[in-house]
């Protein structure tokens, strides 16, 4: 059921009763009315977010900066904001659900403090970067990644997380620290590139990498939210209305998201990415062409396409490897002993 936890009931009574006090006291029904497409597009982005690696920034960031023209910085601020409450709630929601295994999300503990550091980094140093670049490297990212895995041979086995490699805490804090800067850009991507690192690298099952992205980008959202309001300083009274408008819609719709996740067919649900990702590239392309758009979007989408390839191409051949070894060894035994 839906509601089973009791935990998960209990953070949806306090959850609610704070934002009808934060409503009240930030916002009104006018600038709600005026303001209507934030909670629309949160139901789409919200259920995106707990069904997929994709958090609710993967629809809201490119609605609001690409398609309505909203601020960049705007767009990415409010994705965090909005997925502080939208993933939060979906990881409760997970965490709390009988059937999984919470021995199986630890390593959480320390994969989003390094991937923080990461946004904190990009917060200084990246943030001077055309926009029209940044969106061209969000779009062909998450469709170029989507596309290529659907593709693949490649689907998880392992349910928990485990270095067995030489280099393999080395490249995971490497990759954390690039997936942190990717949501200072965007407030989103940390948890496309974490579920990247662990389906591949890592040959996890796709739903339990997905929950660990939820994970991801709750924890990025709520530590990038603070930043911005504490440290940047950066926050404006309209960003805290327009998120009061979506609050609502977030904290069920990705939940349930997940809840949803738990019985689709990961084919449909790969499926589902691909199609959504793939029309986001071509209408950035197609609305207001520009020779800049279609040149950023075309030197990504081919150099993401050949890495992705090439890690996947890699990682399916050593994977049909390890198959053959014991297969060879029972050979081998069989010889010997006859």
């Amino acid at each position: 059921m839906f509601f089973e936890s009791k935990l998960f009931r209990l953070w949806l009574a306090v959850a609610m009763v704070a934002w009808v006090s934060l409503f009240i006291s930030f916002n009104d029904l006018k600038f709600l009315a005026d303001h209507w497409f934030y909670p629309a597009i949160m139901v789409l982005g919200a259920f995106v977010a707990g069904v997929t690696p994709e958090g609710g920034g993967v629809v809201a960031f490119p609605v609001l900066n690409i398609f309505i023209g909203i601020e960049r910085t705007m767009a990415r601020d409010f994705s965090l904001m909005i997925q502080s409450i939208g993933m939060t709630s979906a990881s409760i929601f997970i965490l709390t659900h009988s059937s999984n295994n919470l021995r199986a999300y630890k390593p959480m503990l320390w994969l989003i403090p390094v991937s923080f550091v990461g946004f904190v980094l990009g917060m200084l140093i990246l943030q001077t970067i055309p926009v029209v670049i940044i969106q061209a490297l969000f779009l062909s990212l998450i469709a170029t990644f989507a596309v290529i895995y659907y593709l693949s041979d490649h689907r998880g086995s392992e349910e928990m997380l485990k270095f067995t490699k030489r280099y393999d805490h080395g490249i995971t804090i490497l990759i954390l620290l690039l997936g942190g800067m990717c949501a200072s850009l965007f407030g989103t991507g940390a948890d496309i590139i974490l579920y990247t690192l662990l389906v591949t690298r890592f040959g996890m099952k796709e739903k339990i990498a997905t929950h660990m992205s939820i994970m991801m980008m709750a924890g990025i959202s709520i530590l990038g939210y603070a930043y911005r309001h504490f440290v940047d300083a950066g926050l404006t009274q309209y960003q805290v209305q327009t998120w009061l408008c979506a609050y609502p819609v977030v904290l069920f719709m990705a939940p349930l998201g997940a809840y949803v996740l738990k019985k689709l067919n990961k084919e449909l649900m790969l499926k589902f990415i691909c199609v959504l990702n793939i029309g986001q590239m071509l209408y950035f392309n197609l609305y207001k062409p520009s020779f800049d758009k279609f040149i950023w979007s075309a030197i990504f989408t081919i150099v993401l396409s050949i890495i992705f390839y090439t890690v996947m191409r890699r990682l399916v051949n050593r994977r049909k490897l390890e198959q053959l070894q014991p297969h060879e060894n029972n050979i081998k035994v069989s010889a010997t002993n006859s």
